[in-house]
Formats: C-alpha cells, structure tokens, sequence
C-alpha cells in the first residue's frame, strides 16, 4: 500500500475529515444553485456533481466495504457520480454532467449529510486499518475536488457574459476603489529581481519519504542523479509574460513546440487564458473579479498550458525544471506560502515570507513527463485506477495554488495535466543548467 496512517491517528482522521467536508460546503456558500450547474468546458464540472462525487468516494470504497449493514443512499448514484473508475460501475460522459438537473441540490446535501453520518459511525467503532487508511485518502481526494470546484468556479464565470466576482476583494478604509489591500493579495508588493539559485546536484533521492499519507505515484523513493543547475528565485510575472506578448511570442514558431505550435494556431492563443482586451489593455479575471494588468504586474502569470510555459522560457533563453530537480531544491523546506488557507484566491506577488513561491500561487510545470517510478506498484482493485491509468501523455506539474488546500501538498506532490491545460491555476518558473 502506498498510503499509511501510522503517523495520523483515528482522532486525527475524524478531525481531518470533518474540516475537510466543512470547507467544502464553506467554498459552495457564495453560489446559487443555478451556479452549482453550469458546466463551461468539458474539462471542468458542475459544483453540484463535485459536491456528489466526494460523497459518492466514501460511500464507494469505504461505507460499503467496512461499515456493517450499510444500505446505500441511492443505488443509481453507484454509477451516476462515478467519474472514471471502469472497474467499479459504467459512468455517464463527463460532457454531460450539467444535464444532472436531478437529482436536485437538496438531494445532494442530503446524500452528503448520510455519508458523513456513516463514516462518523464507522469512526466511532473499532474500524480496521484498511478502513481508516481509506478515509484518508478519501479526505484527499475530497480536497483535491476542493481546488478543481474552485477552478471550474473560475471558468464559469469567466464564460459569464456578467462577469461575476466569486469572492469579492476585501479594502481597508484607507484603500482605493479597484486597488486591492496589500495584506489581501499582495499587489502592492513589485516583484523582486529576477535571480537563480544554484544547486549542485549529484545523487539524489526523490519520492515521499515519511510514514504518513501520499499518493501512490509519489513512491517508491528512489535515487536520481542530476547535474548542477539553477532555479529562479521566483515565479515569473504577468508584466514579464505581457513582455512575450509584445514581441510577437505567440507568432514565433521557432519558440514552439509543434504540437505547441499546432495549439495555438487551432485554439487562437494570444495569451493566458482568462486575458482580455488587448487593443483597450489587458485585463485578467480572477475569482475576485476582473482586474486590469496594472494591478497585477507583479502577481505570477496563471493559466497557461505546458507549450506556453516552454515557450516562454526558450523566450528567455532558460528552460523549465525537471521535476526532481524541483524536489530536491523543495526538500525540507516547510510548506508556506499562497495557498488557500490564506484565501487570497488569486496569485499573489512575492512577499518576504514567501519570497521564493515555492509552495503556493501557481502549480508549476516542469519538462517531465508523468510517469511511474522505478518500481511503482498502483492501489489495487479500483483505487489503482486513481492515478496510474494517466501516465501517458501528461505533463507533471509541482507546489500547489492559490487554491491547494495546505495540508495537502508535500515537496514530494505530483500533479499531472495534458500539455495544452489552461484551465488550471499553472505558471512558470524558469531554470538553467
């Protein structure tokens, strides 16, 4: 098994658990139920399927395996809120996720409140270790889908004719109409010089290391070598990306690679997704509103695939790291910096308490494909399904978002997209060897 609890007691799990589902009611609260189902790209989902699939998770791989005389909520959600587990039930096309108009929200949260009631039960008795083990995971998962209901939060209303502010912008008395506080967001702040930090590289280990929860595909650990390199010392700005744009980045081939190329001819990028108005200035929307680029000169540039990532950094005459050399710079370092925690909600300039970004702001994506380590062995039954069947023609990204809940990134987190993701909170950080 590739989780343990050793570390992470049964009060433990029973408090994570019920923070975990807390918020995610908390980060539902400013919608509507119209709002919980839009469904605005075939990447994303409605809220109110999130809301039933983290549900449907617990209900799945736990209450029905270790609860004795657990009857289940509905038999068709067995399969209704599957999202891709082949081996457990059939599932609808995730394309058509926002025709669930039933069941209806407070069917929904009626589902939730039993599940949550069955696995406070099953917390309450002696439950066995897989059970536990399992609950952990799905506390996990629950907080994966947090960030994804956010993100997909973000799409939709950026395809709003209106507009609309998912949270907006805190202001002191003394802050001016549109200008965020700097305690908020941090726009104040100007982004610092852009330097490198050198590492020696030589033999190192990488994957989880610890006796408490990871996923399956962060282990086994295993030793890599890597030749001496340099890393930004921080995220690089939309300012600097607005400066890519202006030099005609996005009409350069030779920056590109093809399939780099091929996506911006066939989708029309001429910049991050969430940029528009560019003849009257870029403005940037954000789940705080829209936001003219002045304001965010100094905040990390968001929402760009794998291709744009690359090609800025051929831009600059630098390249993307890989991945473990990302971990090895990361190792022992403690998980501080943007992340949802702070409810900022947006990437945020550097400040002094998070002047290198490593954690936080943006998911980064390195030039390393997504795939198994030396030995890697998947969850068995359907839970290996949960990460292994993705690793093949996807890009790893590393150090969470703005919208990563905190407890749930490590140095040795392995989030993984196809190349020509947009949708996600992802940015640039540059290397060189």
């Amino acid at each position: 098994m590739s989780i343990a609890i050793s570390s992470f007691g049964q009060l433990d799990i029973a408090t994570r658990f019920s923070e975990a589902r807390r918020r995610t009611m908390e980060l539902v609260e400013p919608l509507t139920p119209e709002d919980m189902m839009v469904q605005s790209s075939s990447d994303a989902s409605p809220a109110k399927w999130h809301l039933a699939h983290t549900a449907w998770f617990f209900e799945s791989f736990i209450l029905r395996e270790f609860l004795e005389g657990y009857r289940p909520f509905n038999p068709e959600f067995a399969w209704l809120f599957n999202s891709y587990y082949q081996s457990y039930a059939k599932f609808p096309e995730k394309r058509l996720r926002a025709s669930f108009s039933r069941p209806g929200l407070e069917e929904i949260l009626r589902y939730r409140e039993y599940v949550d009631e069955g696995i406070g039960l099953l917390l309450e008795s002696d439950p066995h270790p897989e059970a536990l083990s399992r609950v952990e995971l799905g506390v996990n998962h629950e907080e994966q889908h947090q960030e994804l209901l956010l993100t997909d939060i973000l799409h939709a209303f950026y395809t709003n004719p209106l507009r609309p502010a998912y949270r907006e912008e805190k202001r002191d008395g003394g802050a001016k109409k549109g200008e965020a506080e700097s305690g908020e967001l941090g726009l104040k702040h100007s982004a610092g010089p852009l330097g490198f930090v050198e590492f020696e590289g030589g033999l190192s280990d990488v994957g989880y290391d610890g006796d408490g929860f990871c996923f399956d595909n962060e282990r086994p650990r295993h030793k890599v070598w890597l030749e001496p390199y340099r890393l930004a010392n921080r995220l690089v700005t939309c300012g600097e990306f607005a400066e890519f744009i202006a030099d005609g980045g996005y009409g350069k081939p030779e920056l590109w690679l093809s399939a780099g190329w091929d996506a911006v001819q066939q989708n029309g990028w001429r910049a991050p997704l969430y940029w528009t108005g560019e003849d009257e200035g870029w403005s940037i929307f954000t789940l705080r509103g829209e936001q003219p680029l002045e304001q965010r000169l100094a905040a990390p540039v968001s929402q760009v695939s794998f291709f744009e990532a690359d090609a800025y950094a051929r831009w600059a005459g630098k390249r993307l790291a890989t991945e473990f050399e990302w971990e090895a710079a990361v190792e022992g370092r403690p998980v501080e910096g943007n992340l949802l925690n702070l409810a900022r909600l947006t990437p945020a300039a550097e400040t002094g308490e998070n002047r290198a970004q490593f954690y936080g702001d943006c998911w980064e994506w390195t030039a390393s494909a997504y795939l198994g380590y030396p030995g890697f062995k998947p969850l068995p039954g359907s839970l290996g399904e949960y990460n292994g069947k993705f690793m093949s023609g996807q890009m790893v990204l590393r150090g969470g978002s703005c919208v990563t809940p905190k407890a749930h990134i490590r140095s040795s987190y392995r989030n993984f997209f196809s190349p020509e993701t947009r949708w996600q909170f992802s940015g640039i950080r540059l290397a060189s060897s």
